[in-house]
């Protein structure tokens, strides 16, 4: 029988307190993700790793992606407070488990098992939220959430840094287990139900040429963007060859299973669609943006890790600000005006970035990175919220989990993208000049280069986003 459990239509007194506890986990997952690379030269030497390092983050990156869809679907299915709290439950253990880890390999195993947990709370903590509050107040609340989610990004670095110097790295994963048993039961007091759909059978075939094309994909794009490969390696070819046909077979499969893990309708939505797209576009100029920065504040500037992470700290915490405004803003006014003016600020910044030189200080990087993350804060949680406000709601923890996953994807797609852009610029300016690719010269063309075209991704998010249609609210699932 399905339940006839509605979500919130009127205010409910325990709305921020859904909001908290949902806060509260993606704070904890979003914090894992960064603290753990300040640790990496840490792991590199204590765990005798080599550049197998790299699979710890990756690991983590690949599992949460290639399942966000399918811990969507299983929300919508089974109900989201029972997923949520199995996810934390899942992000808890693995935590403990990594701090146990005896080498390498054990600790990717672990991160696995970690990145699931974390996969569960991203993809459905939003549909949560959009469940607690009413339309025009789920702006605001997903602004609050994008602060957090800065928060952890800013934090990270800083915790970790401590609990490395003074506990060792299991401390870093140890940390997680008594802070994630006191939320897990706060979890189970304050979640309240959801709606579940209908019983029926779980599209198995779609979730594994998903999981399997995503992470055969990823794989492809890391290693095609790490110079020891290439992109005209055979093993890069065939690994993105491989992950492209899985996920054509995955949509052809999905048109026609009758209960599919993801119902291709909701693109039709024009407003959810436009959403989803210009966010994808978004994120990834944003991950060329974090891949080219610290090698110019390093490399190029010679700022110390140390300094380059504080210079870098610009955005988070502008984004910790212009979260909570923007999704304040997007209660009162047009979406469509607010998400499409971020976009344009964030253009702006990227634009002013092409001017990239070798003489700049510090403070040429914080502004121009403070007016990315301005533009950028003013415009995602306008947009989720209105992309969860379009979505029906009995599909609202798929439409969830498809915007972590545009997030995802949109990043990892956004490295490739600035490394493809500012190693080819720079080996062309080098034979063009007669000069060494590793030159300065070079360095910055390239670099220069890969955000002219960041900032044009940004001006065609821009347009999608001025362009989307009108949200009718409905609720009808198999719409």
């Amino acid at each position: 029988m399905e339940q006839t459990i509605t979500p919130a239509t009127t205010a409910s007194p325990g709305k921020w307190a859904v909001l908290f506890t949902v806060a509260f986990g993606t704070f904890m997952a979003t914090l894992d993700g960064s603290i753990v690379n300040i640790a990496l030269p840490t792991l590199r030497k204590e765990l005798n790793a080599g550049d197998n390092t790299e699979w710890v983050v990756l690991s983590y990156l690949l599992v949460t992606t290639s399942t966000l869809l399918i811990m969507g679907r299983l929300s919508d299915m089974l109900g989201r407070k029972g997923i949520y709290i199995a996810g934390f439950s899942t992000f808890v253990l693995g935590s403990f488990l990594c701090g146990l880890a005896w080498d390498i390999w054990s600790l990717v195993g672990f991160r696995v098992v970690q990145g699931l947990g974390a996969s569960m709370m991203f993809a459905i903590g939003p549909a949560i939220i959009g469940d607690a509050f009413q339309p025009h107040e789920r702006g605001k609340a997903l602004g609050w959430l994008g602060t957090i989610v800065a928060a952890g990004s800013s934090t990270g670095p800083v915790a970790g840094g401590l609990l490395l110097q003074y506990f060792g790295w299991p401390s870093i994963f140890y940390v997680n287990v008594p802070i994630g048993l006191i939320a897990i039961w706060r979890a189970t007091m304050v979640l309240p139900a959801s709606p579940r759909m209908a019983r029926q059978s779980f599209d198995l075939i779609g979730a594994a040429l998903f999981s399997i094309g995503v992470t055969t994909l990823l794989i492809g794009i890391d290693f095609g963007a790490d110079p020891d490969f290439g992109w005209n390696n055979r093993t890069v070819i065939l690994l993105l060859v491989t992950g492209v046909l899985l996920l054509l077979c995955f949509l052809f499969w999905e048109k026609r299973f009758p209960a599919p893990m993801l119902k291709l309708s909701l693109f039709s939505i024009k407003a959810y669609s436009s959403a989803i797209s210009a966010s994808w576009l978004g994120f990834i100029a944003n991950g060329a943006h974090i891949y080219v920065i610290p090698f110019f504040l390093q490399l190029l500037l010679n700022f110390s890790p140390q300094e380059a992470g504080l210079i870098m700290l610009a955005g988070p915490l502008t984004l910790s600000v212009a979260a909570p405004v923007g999704g304040y803003l997007s209660d009162k006014i047009s979406t469509r005006l607010l998400a499409s003016t971020g976009l344009l600020i964030t253009a702006s910044g990227y634009f002013l970035f092409s001017f990239i030189a070798s003489d700049w200080s510090w403070h040429n990087v914080i502004w121009r990175s403070a007016l990315l993350s301005l533009g950028f804060g003013l415009f995602q949680s306008p947009n989720s919220s209105s992309a969860l406000n379009a979505a029906p709601v009995m599909m609202r923890g798929t439409a969830s989990s498809l915007i972590a996953f545009v997030r995802n994807l949109g990043m990892v797609l956004g490295i490739a993208l600035g490394a493809a852009v500012w190693y080819t610029t720079r080996n062309r300016f080098a034979v063009q000049h007669l000069t060494d690719p590793l030159s300065v010269e070079a360095q910055i063309s390239g670099m220069r280069m890969a955000y002219r075209v960041t900032s044009c991704l940004v001006i065609v998010a821009a347009i999608i986003s001025a362009t989307r249609g009108k949200i009718v609210q409905s609720t009808n699932a198999s719409k």
